[in-house]
């Protein structure tokens, strides 16, 4: 192998571990600050060797990237998992891709900005995509150094993609024109504006990000506070119907629930409480029937020994639709005349027997939603039914904890996915929830990085909104997160476990809530600006 290809691939490898770091290794998220330049320069030194073919290294430093860092999702399905990491790399792929065919009508810097932008157009593109996996969004790189990050509560994750591209982008300029001996031609004041300017855009954000954090060093206090329990069954998934019935699996709920309940029992003075258990924890409910689940009844006569407490659960949950033509294109046909449609729930009861329902809406792909249904779903259809058909509320709505004394908290429910998910998370502010709650089970991944991983982007979403979270997963980690994002009382892994806390409640709206993804959009609008001057370049022949 010839020294130049030696050269180009080390430095494929170097990126990929360099932006690997960050999603592995708490408070390394710095490192992202400078993770791209090796892709850069690996970029640079092939277009000066006229190199053919340049895309097998940037794809292979994707994939290589994708790998190291969601590998894991091989454990829950191999063929998904591959499936993610290839097709991932691809789009990055194709954004840099874009880029290098940028350079043959752009000049200068141009090219870069125009990279930076396609890049985080592109992310802003995949919170929406029908086929969707923004697991990788740059600014995620921060989830583990979240006191770096308090301004997020106004830009949100893609503030902190812009950012990583910034300080990326000007370390390579610097390097360019050392390389080229350019920067030897600037005078005194050039250097010095370049240097403050580099040193300010690294540094700034550190030293606001500690200013705001000061506001929340105590944001686990507030006038008004909701006690939660937080409760972790440890119920193996893969076991989940053939080790132990469902009535067994209550039975375990049930039982960490009285014991941490004792001081409670039908004392009618006590101030609300919240039960969280995790998502999916039972598959017995029929949307708007719910006295036909043995789990619902089980669940609400528990409470009525226990006034003032109310208990949000997850549940696979089913809508039986009686008609002889097709409702939809997900149904599955039961029997002629009999329909099925499917959910991924959540719902809160008290002893009152009072139920509200929220089906999940940012739903897995494949595993829970089959994309481009009018499509693939008869294409499924022939194969047996393979992929998931679940179907997600069109809107956000929220869940009430209620007291005796009429009190009515509202909180909202991310569940599972939903919570990588930034901007479309704001809804539950909008909508008026005071605290937050995620229901999750990470078990399907093993004793990998994605459950920690998914643990971390609740912290970001946290900060953007300023909601403290209770987050109960069936296998771990459980915990509290505070609006500052601090993770606390977090549980061990494969361990049952309960969490008796308090979180605040709170009213305030955050600029990020208020405004929306500004960053992406603007890049967004930016994109299209250059892309079309691109075209107009190439139909011009200029």
């Amino acid at each position: 192998m010839k020294k130049e290809n030696i050269l180009l691939w080390g430095l494929v490898s170097l990126f990929a571990i360099l932006m690997s770091i960050p999603f592995l290794v708490p408070n390394t998220g710095f490192i992202a600050l400078f993770g791209i330049l090796p892709l850069l320069c690996m970029d640079r030194i092939a277009t000066l060797l006229e190199k053919k073919r340049v895309w097998i290294y940037h794809y292979s430093a994707f994939v290589l990237w994708n790998a190291i860092t969601t590998f894991w999702v091989c454990n829950a399905t191999v063929g998904g998992g591959l499936f993610a990491i290839f097709a991932n790399a691809l789009q990055m792929s194709v954004v840099f891709g874009l880029f290098r065919l940028s350079k043959k009508k752009f000049s200068g810097s141009l090219p870069y900005i125009f990279l930076m932008v396609t890049w985080i157009a592109w992310e802003k593109f995949y919170f929406d995509a029908e086929i969707s996996w923004p697991w990788l969004v740059l600014g995620n790189s921060f989830a583990r150094t979240t006191w770096a990050i308090q301004w997020y509560e106004f830009t949100g994750a893609l503030g902190g993609s812009l950012w990583i591209w910034l300080c990326n982008l000007s370390i390579f300029g610097i390097l360019v024109s050392l390389s080229d001996g350019s920067i030897f031609q600037w005078n005194w004041k050039a250097k010095t504006v370049a240097a403050t300017g580099i040193a300010a855009l690294f540094i700034a954000p550190f030293i606001a990000s500690a200013a705001i954090g000061k506001e929340y060093r105590n944001s686990m206090e507030s006038d008004e506070m909701l006690e939660v329990l937080i409760v972790q069954p440890n119920i193996d998934p893969y076991n989940k119907f053939q080790a132990m019935s469902q009535d067994e699996q209550n039975a375990i709920l049930e039982g960490q629930i009285r014991k941490q309940l004792a001081y409670r029992k039908n004392d009618s003075t006590a101030s609300p409480l919240l039960i969280v258990a995790p998502e999916t924890f039972t598959g017995d409910i029929i949307v708007g029937q719910y006295d036909r689940s043995r789990t619902w009844r089980r669940f609400t006569n528990l409470l009525k020994d226990y006034p003032n407490v109310n208990m949000l659960f997850g549940a696979s949950a089913y809508d039986y639709i009686y008609t002889d033509e097709r409702p939809s294109y997900t149904a599955r046909s039961i029997k002629d005349g009999l329909w099925l449609e499917s959910h991924n729930s959540a719902l809160m009861v008290d002893g009152s027997a009072r139920t509200e329902i929220f089906h999940k809406s940012k739903l897995v792909v494949a595993v829970e939603h089959t994309p481009y249904p009018r499509i693939l779903c008869r294409l499924d259809d022939k194969l047996g039914g393979v992929m998931g058909r679940c179907v997600g509320q069109d809107g956000i709505s929220l869940l009430t904890v209620r007291d005796t004394e009429g009190e009515n908290i509202p909180v909202g429910c991310a569940v599972c996915y939903e919570s990588v998910y930034g901007e479309y998370y704001t809804g539950y502010i909008h909508e008026g929830a005071k605290a937050m709650t995620i229901i999750t089970n990470d078990a399907w991944w093993g004793n990998t990085p994605g459950y920690r991983q998914h643990l971390s982007y609740a912290s970001l979403r946290a900060i953007e909104t300023r909601r403290a979270i209770a987050r109960c997963a069936n296998t771990g980690i459980s915990a509290v997160i505070s609006p500052a994002g601090e993770i606390i009382q977090p549980t061990p892994w494969w361990e049952p476990a309960v969490i008796n806390s308090q979180i605040p409640l709170r009213e305030d709206i955050t600029f990020f809530v208020r405004q929306g993804d500004i960053t992406g959009r603007v890049c967004n609008f930016i994109f299209w600006l250059l892309l079309l001057a691109l075209a107009v370049r190439f139909i011009t022949k200029k």
